[in-house]
């Protein structure tokens, strides 16, 4: 089975990012294929490189990183959202003459489309938030 995953919630405002990381694991476990997760909306705060949760707390963003790591997963992070929220990679920041790139290791910024053609690639799509 193919699976578009759509992370739409905050990291430390629901569940729902916990809850896709989780069925991204077990799908992955289970031999299934993940085409592509986007982070849309308040999800996209998954993907700020510099979030520090105390260590007692679920590192989110360490743990999405390390499981496309070990995956080659393509972790999307919608532009206009970023861009919205202030997530700038180093592209992003070199062309409006800052010198960050926020994004944690893993994720990369793209617009809308790829997120429109993982749905039509996969078998079933999946929200989160």
């Amino acid at each position: 089975m193919k699976y578009a995953v759509q992370v739409n919630a905050s990291p430390y405002a629901s569940d729902a990012g916990l809850s896709a990381y989780r069925f991204v694991h077990a799908a992955l476990a289970a031999q299934h294929q993940i085409l592509r997760v986007f982070f849309y909306k308040e999800g996209i705060y998954h993907a700020f490189r510099y979030a520090n949760p105390p260590e007692d707390e679920v590192s989110i963003t360490r743990d999405w990183s390390q499981l496309a790591e070990q995956h080659d997963l393509d972790l999307v992070v919608c532009i206009s959202a970023a861009q919205r929220r202030g997530l700038l990679c180093l592209d992003e920041a070199a062309r409006q003459g800052k010198h960050d790139d926020d994004t944690a290791p893993g994720f990369r910024i793209a617009g809308l489309g790829q997120w429109l053609e993982a749905t039509r690639l996969a078998d079933r799509s999946i929200v989160f938030g």
